[in-house]
């Protein structure tokens, strides 16, 4: 299973991107992370600049998307809401086929930031018809370098706990395609977003 693991953070030392690193690095057999931290470099999203006019970073991140049986992301609170960097790549892909019918979960590297999980998970709810609510994994690494974090995460308790996360990840994501009104879904023509943004 290959899993696009996104970090919602443009910092070099985020924890959050150090957690999806130690999660990739621990992965069970059969589960692949990649591994995306650079939502920065990609353009303010525009509806004019869709289509053909698509730039070119936008398309490399959708074909990331595309390629890839499900999501995790793992983002910081900014001012109590989501980052404008993650905010804009899902602004990309709502008017899009990529994201539909693909499993999306929550991990999250602080004991604060409710808030901001409030409206991301209300905003993935909307982006995809299978984001996987309950599935949640919160470890507080607030403070901590990508060393330290990696350390801590490696200690057994911790290291269980993800090796679940994941496992259970990939055991919802057998279901979802198992499930045969997805895979018509799946093959169909994309539909039209207009729901989802409006212009």
């Amino acid at each position: 299973m290959k899993i696009l693991a996104i970090s919602g953070s443009a910092r070099a030392a985020s924890t959050n991107t150090a957690l999806l690193y130690t999660m990739k690095n621990i992965a069970p057999d059969g589960v692949q992370l990649h591994i995306v931290h650079n939502l920065n470099a990609l353009p303010v999203f525009s509806p004019d600049t869709e289509g053909e006019r698509t730039p070119v970073v936008v398309r490399e991140f959708l074909d990331e998307v595309l390629v890839s049986d499900g999501i995790i992301i793992s983002s910081p609170e900014y001012v109590r809401t989501i980052p404008g960097g993650l905010k804009n790549a899902i602004d990309w892909m709502v008017s899009r086929f990529e994201i539909v019918g693909k499993p999306i979960a929550l991990v999250h590297a602080s004991h604060r930031g409710d808030d901001m999980l409030a409206s991301l998970r209300l905003v993935l709810s909307t982006v995809s018809s299978h984001f996987l609510e309950s599935l949640f994994l919160r470890i507080p690494l607030i403070g901590k370098s990508p060393q330290e974090v990696q350390e801590l995460l490696s200690q057994p308790e911790h290291k269980s706990q993800i090796t679940t996360f994941l496992n259970n990840f990939l055991t919802a994501h057998k279901i979802i395609v198992s499930e045969p009104d997805i895979a018509v879904e799946r093959d169909a023509p994309p539909k039209s977003a207009a729901p989802r943004c409006s212009p």
